[in-house]
Order: C-alpha cells, then sequence, then structure tokens
C-alpha cells in the first residue's frame, strides 16, 4: 500500500495541477464557429463582432496569455501581459516551456516590478494597457487575465498630475503608521486611473472578459489585484477618512490634494458596469474540491474544512492537533467521552476567536462523527496564516505550520496515557501552490507525530528552531531533508494547501 506521504504529495499535486493556468483555461475557454466566432467561457457566450483584445498583469499570467493565445489562434488581434522582472528567465530555466509564449505570438510582454513594488517598468506597461481600452470600440471585445499575486504592483497609473514617487510615498507614510493592507488598497485605488473599476470604464464600451486567478480569502472582485474590472465598493470619502485616521490629511502632495477634490463623491454606479463579465477561473476552493476528488478515489474519507483558513501560525497549528486528536480519538473507544467533549469545546472557541469566514465548525465535526472508525479520514483545508517574526531564520509559514503541528502532536503524546494517537497513522502536509514558502526553495513540508522524538535523537531541538523562525534549516537538516516539500515553481498561485490524513493503525 502507499504511504499516507505519497498519498498527500498525490493530492497536493492534483491540486495545484488544476489550477496551473494551461489546464485551467483550456477547461474553461473555447473559441466557436467561423462566421460570427463566440467565445464560450465557462458556457457563457461572447460574440466576437470586430476584433479580440487581450490583456493582462499578476505572476500567473505569461502562463495564461501562452494557453489563451494557442486557444484564440489567429482571432486574437493583439495583446500586452505585463509580468513581474525575471520571470521569462526563471520559466525558461525551469523547462517550463508551456508557461512561455511562442516565437511568433501577438502578446507584447512588458516585465517589472522588482520585488513586488511598482516601478517605472510596471508604469510602462500599465500606460500600455491603458492605452489600447482607450481606443476601444462597442465591436471589440477585450479578454482580461488576472492573477491575483502580484497584479496590483503590475498596474500602477497614478490620476494625472500625481506621479508614481508621490504615490508611493504616501502609502510608505500610512504603512510605517500600521495601516492595514485594505486601507492601503482603498488609498490606491482611489488615486489609480485602472484600479477599482477603472479599466472597465476605460474600456468601454467594448465588451470586457475578465478571467481571474484567486490568491486572496473569499474571492472577493473588488480586491483581487486590486479589482480593475469590477466596481469598487468604495468612495473617495472612505479614502479621505483613512488618511485623517492616520494624521496624513494636512500634508499631501499638492497633486494629490487635487486629485482627492475632484474625484466624484460616490463610487460608478453598478449598472455601469453592463459590459463587463468578471469569471473566477482559479481559486483555493476549486483547488480543494480537486484534492477532495482524489482522497476519495484513494479510499479516504474526505472532507474539505475551510478555504478561508487565516490567522497567527501557532493558534492554526493548535486548530489542527486538537482535530487530529479528534478523528483519533473516533478511531478508539474514547469517541464518546468527556475527553472528546473537552476537545470539542476547545476546537469550537479557538474556531471562533480566529474569525474563519463561512467555517461552520459544529456542523463539521458532527459529519466527522458520523464517518465510523474504519475509514481513513483525510480532512483539508486552505488560506494563509501569518507569521509574527521573532528570529533571523530561514523558513516560510508552510514549514513553521507544519514544525508547529509536529510540536502539539508530540506535547499532546508526552501528556498521557490517554493519548489517542498511539492507535493512529498520522501526516500532515502544508504547501503553497505556488511552490515557493517564504525565501526558499521548498513549498512546505510534512511531519507526523515522532518527528519531534526523531528529532532529539538526531540533536536538534525543535522550539529552538522556532524561536529563531528557523524552519527551513530544521527541516534541511532533519533526516536528509526528507520532510520537505519541494515540487520547484508552478507557474500558478491561490494560496496555501493543507492536507490532514489519518488512518488507524
Amino acid at each position: 500500500t502507499m504511504s499516507l506521504r505519497e498519498h498527500a504529495l498525490s493530492l497536493f499535486r492534483g491540486a495545484v495541477g488544476t489550477v496551473r493556468p494551461a489546464p485551467m483555461l483550456k477547461r474553461a475557454l473555447k473559441l466557436q464557429g467561423d462566421g460570427c466566432p463566440q467565445l464560450l467561457v465557462k458556457g457563457q457566450a461572447f460574440p466576437v463582432k470586430r476584433d479580440l483584445y487581450l490583456v493582462g498583469f499578476g505572476k500567473a499570467v505569461l502562463g495564461m496569455a501562452a494557453a489563451a493565445e494557442e486557444i484564440l489562434g489567429d482571432h486574437l488581434t493583439r495583446g500586452i501581459v505585463n509580468v513581474p522582472l525575471g520571470i521569462q528567465e526563471s520559466l525558461q530555466r525551469a523547462g517550463m516551456q508551456e508557461m512561455l509564449l511562442k516565437p511568433h505570438t501577438k502578446i507584447q510582454v512588458i516585465e517589472g516590478a522588482k520585488n513586488n513594488l511598482p516601478d517605472e517598468e510596471a508604469l510602462k506597461g500599465a500606460v500600455a494597457i491603458l492605452e489600447l481600452a482607450e481606443g476601444l470600440t462597442a465591436d471589440d471585445l477585450l479578454l482580461v487575465l488576472i492573477s491575483g499575486r502580484g497584479g496590483s504592483a503590475l498596474l500602477p497609473a497614478p490620476i494625472p498630475p500625481i506621479v508614481l514617487k508621490e504615490k508611493e510615498k504616501l502609502t510608505k507614510m500610512l504603512a510605517s503608521r500600521g495601516a492595514a493592507i485594505q486601507e492601503l488598497n482603498i488609498v490606491r485605488k482611489t488615486l489609480s486611473m485602472l484600479k477599482g473599476g477603472g479599466l472597465a470604464q476605460l474600456a468601454h464600451p467594448a465588451r470586457v472578459v475578465s478571467l481571474i486567478l484567486s490568491d486572496v480569502i473569499g474571492d472577493p472582485l473588488d480586491i483581487i489585484a486590486s479589482g480593475p474590472t469590477a466596481p469598487s465598493s468604495h468612495s473617495v470619502q472612505d479614502c479621505l477618512q483613512i488618511l485623517t485616521k492616520y494624521n496624513l490629511l494636512h500634508n499631501l502632495p499638492k497633486s494629490v490634494e487635487m486629485v482627492l477634490s475632484s474625484s466624484p463623491t460616490k463610487p460608478t454606479a453598478p449598472e455601469n458596469y453592463a459590459h463587463v463579465s468578471n469569471i473566477i477561473l482559479g481559486s483555493n476552493t476549486l483547488a480543494l474540491e480537486e484534492a477532495k476528488r482524489q482522497a476519495e478515489g484513494l479510499g479516504y474519507a474526505a472532507l474539505v474544512l475551510s478555504a478561508a483558513v487565516q490567522g497567527e501560525v501557532g493558534r492554526v497549528a493548535t486548530l489542527y492537533c486538537q482535530l487530529i486528536q479528534l478523528v483519533c480519538l473516533g478511531f478508539t473507544s474514547l469517541g464518546k467521552g468527556p475527553l472528546s467533549d473537552e476537545l470539542r469545546g476547545n476546537l469550537l472557541q479557538l474556531a471562533a476567536e480566529l474569525q474563519i469566514p463561512a467555517l461552520d465548525l459544529e456542523k463539521f465535526l458532527q459529519t466527522l462523527r458520523g464517518l465510523g472508525p474504519d475509514r481513513p479520514v483525510c480532512i483539508l483545508a486552505g488560506g494563509e496564516t501569518t507569521v509574527q517574526l521573532q528570529g533571523t531564520g530561514k523558513g516560510g509559514r508552510n514549514q513553521e505550520l507544519a514544525l508547529r503541528v509536529g510540536l502539539g502532536l508530540h506535547k499532546a503524546q508526552a501528556t498521557g496515557a490517554s493519548s489517542p494517537q498511539g492507535r493512529c497513522e498520522i501526516l500532515f502536509l502544508s504547501g503553497g501552490t505556488d511552490g515557493q514558502d517564504g525565501p526558499t526553495e521548498a513549498a512546505g513540508a510534512f511531519c507526523s507525530p515522532g518527528l519531534v522524538a526523531e528529532a532529539l535523537q538526531e540533536g536538534l531541538d525543535v522550539e529552538a528552531f522556532l524561536r529563531n523562525n528557523d524552519s527551513y534549516t530544521f527541516f534541511s537538516q532533519f533526516q536528509g531533508g526528507h520532510h520537505l516539500l519541494v515540487t520547484g515553481l508552478t507557474g500558478t498561485n491561490v494560496m496555501d494547501i493543507q492536507a490532514i490524513l489519518i488512518r488507524a493503525m
């Protein structure tokens, strides 16, 4: 039989495979008919009356554009994509030819946004996209490819007379005073020509079809890459409130004052977006659905906990450890005792504190209870945790999460004879779908309950590594790096995926 590790790896690869640009676009996008061709997107039909144009921005957009051009063929008139600096070379080096455009492409590639910060190159690309959009007529069709990660930094076009440096300085000042990412985005959108629905408005009256790869919890259209083709739910009032809150209203550059005073006070009405269709092609939810399908094929009772797991990595690790304990209790005769009730209570409280959107844990635990003791269980989840950096080590949130789960399981096992883990085989995996976890070449890591004890035998102190946020160094040194999840760049990104696999021994 396959090991739990092999199963987990196969589920992770399947999940990522389903949101890779080429398969994702080929499933969703078709071109039909010759006389008056139609673009079919997930069953919706868009007639191509005259010219078909393509623009795109974000980390995964190059692969999306390559697949789109193959599907559209000669019907594509012209395209422009704005992608991160160095991405063509990285993909070339990784041997991922299918993510690169063909030699005779009609799509112009502009690379910019070094270190994911808007720069002059990104501005050049944004202006080229803006000019293309402005020139469209009612009979044209504009296909917009959006990949959340890096999409915002690659589309900087401040409203004149604001220049990029002024907008950057304002954003930095806000950040240094503790503004949340949502607040920063509201200010950026208000001062931008393309964000917050700007691109869709400039392309009017052309038909606009956006294909979106989401890297944001809950897939909110106006937040992914700052929502260039979605109506903004914020007004200039919201922007002024934020600037007032952080005491910046009275030392703004003249240009910013001018733009704010002449901005419309209400957001553009939703009916002004009748020419736009926003379609989410890839998301964490879709990746988890595929992993669940595969787990069931391997004989697991598979459940998806949530595609919106967020919060501090230590608290999330505790949540997973308690879930694992509960499943193991279900495999024993202790599934209906005081220990089980206590765990249940702790879990419900922790989930409430973490405020994971749309998670009905009561219902989830009930389903878990009804599974019966014989089938192996697979619990899947996704989202993005946060790490409070205290040390100077090397790692990423997925490796740290796996290591913290390993430590939690070790401590639970050490607390006494009533620990139910002894009768279960357990594996936990956490990985980033883009194949990179923090500044390391690993996508994440695996752990099992024996990890900490085995590490101690090798002279490795897990808690010391965690205090220094040095999970990557730990996993590299432990058992020759066997517990690292290394996939290489995947060319996509829908946040992180976790899998818990448990079977009775």
